[in-house]
């Protein structure tokens, strides 16, 4: 088998996107990579979604199109769904939502990266987005994260979207295992944890792979903006994420046996470091090495801790 003949999964979720799934498919049918499966998993579409993914099938000549009908539990549901599907082979995986813009060398790029490493080791890769308007107009940028992504990391912050995520087979595996197990909030900060905590290796991509786009239907708005960044650290002392943090945590619990040492041993210091007095908060946090990308996004990360809102 040639390097061009390893074959990608796009893994894509749909409900209710006709209005922009069209302009999607045009973007993974213009992929540079040659070898590429498409699986969408719909999650209930009561408007042309399915009709326009159908009409797909004798188009593409890339690999083969399968639609298959998504759980109707939400989106994390739905991906999971596919993370999950031992009908689904393939040398490298892609999350993939139905409104955005995929750059043609999207998927290249990250395969790029994985021929590099080692094949052996769970591999994620993950990109900047430059976000558009509705209608397809330029509105800025996601955040360009400076700070090596890592288990520390993972445990207070996701970083990518997971419309940007590629995996190796390592890291499908591995998924599909830990996922299998349990629920999660959402599957690209899950994905990014498990990965960071079985010792496999993220590659977070400076460059925009990926146009994300901005509309009223979208569940997570994009971060692109002070006011945006400000609204997240909100709800950081809000307590939204501790909501969060605990789902992440009772993940993990159950996986136990697949986080490495080194990761485990950051996850004990910050479990204990939620309880207890102030002072011990702050000494064990400190002591685990937790952080976010941001000067800003820490010491918010560490007065939301202190005052018990993480």
């Amino acid at each position: 088998m040639t390097a061009k003949d390893r074959r990608v999964a796009i893994l894509m979720g749909t409900k209710d996107g006709a209005a922009f799934i069209g302009e999607q498919l045009e973007s993974l049918f213009a992929q540079s990579w040659p070898a590429v499966d498409l699986w969408v998993s719909d999650d209930g579409s009561t408007d042309a979604t399915v009709a326009i993914v159908e009409a797909w099938r004798s188009r593409w000549d890339k690999g083969s199109v399968t639609l298959v009908d998504g759980p109707r539990k939400g989106f994390a549901a739905n991906f999971r769904s596919m993370i999950i599907d031992p009908c689904i082979d393939a040398d490298y995986c892609a999350f993939c939502d139905q409104d955005d813009v995929w750059e043609p060398d999207r998927l290249e790029s990250g395969i790029r990266w994985m021929q590099e490493e080692d094949s052996d080791m769970p591999l994620l890769f993950c990109s900047r987005t430059a976000t558009i308007s509705q209608t397809g107009l330029p509105a800025g940028f996601s955040p360009l994260f400076r700070r090596p992504p890592s288990f520390r990391n993972a445990l207070v912050q996701s970083i990518a979207g997971g419309n940007t995520m590629l995996f190796n087979r390592k890291a499908r595996d591995l998924l599909a295992k830990a996922s299998a197990r349990t629920e999660f909030v959402s599957h690209d900060w899950w994905a990014y944890l498990i990965v960071t905590a079985a010792g496999g290796k993220v590659h977070y991509e400076p460059r925009p792979l990926v146009r994300y786009r901005q509309h009223a239907a979208n569940l997570v708005g994009a971060n692109v903006s002070w006011k945006a960044r400000l609204s997240r650290l909100g709800r950081l002392f809000q307590g939204q994420f501790a909501t969060w943090t605990d789902s992440n945590l009772k993940g993990l619990a159950v996986n136990r046996d697949l986080i490495a040492p080194d990761p485990a041993h950051c996850l004990r210091l910050f479990i204990r470091a939620r309880k207890g007095s102030t002072f011990r908060r702050f000494r064990l946090l400190g002591k685990s090495g937790v952080y976010r990308q941001t000067l800003m996004g820490t010491l918010g990360l560490y007065l939301a801790f202190l005052s018990r809102r993480i």
